[in-house]
């Protein structure tokens, strides 16, 4: 028996997702490299007419990066860019601080040696992606190799709200890397950490993770401070 072909109801929604999932990454790398810096409206009827759509994918395509934090939907003004005020960032790393290494204590015995290889080779391109200038692949890359290192920590409720908070820190991270000595460092110590995990050194690698996202948020306040960020 012959399938039958999807109403057409069901393709113009498919049509609408897959447009509306185009919109949001063309949006996403444009908020991402900074060419639309916090406090910029993204009105649906500009966007529509800007990617010659109509108005139904280019909501959806504002949701999905209302729900990654990118933007904040207004009344009357449409979808406006967020961006994070020094007080978020002390919070998000003070949560991360709090985390990452009771987490880590609790993950870092399970890591097998495929583990240990798939780690590495995050880390291996990210150190490519930093040194090659791809800046789009930084935070993404960042997350995977904290998520992953964290991975058997069994606590799925804590490494949710990590990852939300790892997002978060993307924009902002751009600005602490955007020095050679900086990227050396962040590539030194995620290979330390790997290595004391490996050993299973565990409770000295938790220190030292600490100790590494403590150096990120330093770094950062003091470029919030002096009113250099944009994130």
């Amino acid at each position: 028996m012959p399938i039958a072909a999807p109403a057409r109801p069901e393709i113009d929604r498919l049509r609408h997702k897959t447009v509306a999932a185009a919109v949001a990454d063309s949006l996403r790398q444009q908020i991402l490299n900074g060419d639309l810096p916090p406090g910029v409206q993204l009105r649906q009827d500009a966007v529509a007419e800007e990617f010659g759509i109509s108005r139904i994918p280019v909501r959806e395509a504002l949701l999905q990066l209302e729900a990654s934090n990118l933007v904040k939907i207004m009344p009357h003004r449409g979808a406006v860019v967020t961006g994070i005020s020094l007080e978020e960032l002390e919070d998000i790393f003070a949560l991360r601080i709090q985390l990452e290494p009771q987490l880590l204590v609790l993950s870092a015995p399970h890591l097998t040696q495929a583990d240990f290889r798939a780690l590495r080779d995050i880390s291996s391109t990210y150190s490519d992606a930093l040194g090659t200038g791809q800046v789009l692949r930084w935070g993404e890359l960042n997350r995977r190799f904290h998520l992953d290192l964290l991975q058997h920590a069994d606590r799925p409720r804590s490494l949710s709200i990590l990852s939300g908070l790892l997002q978060d820190c993307d924009r902002p991270m751009r600005l602490q890397l955007s020095t050679s000595v900086e990227m050396a460092r962040a590539e030194q110590e995620h290979a330390q950490i790997l290595d004391l995990c490996e050993a299973r050194k565990i409770d000295e690698a938790a220190r030292f993770l600490c100790a590494h996202v403590e150096h990120v948020r330093t770094s950062l306040l003091a470029i919030y401070r002096q009113g250099l960020a944009v994130a």
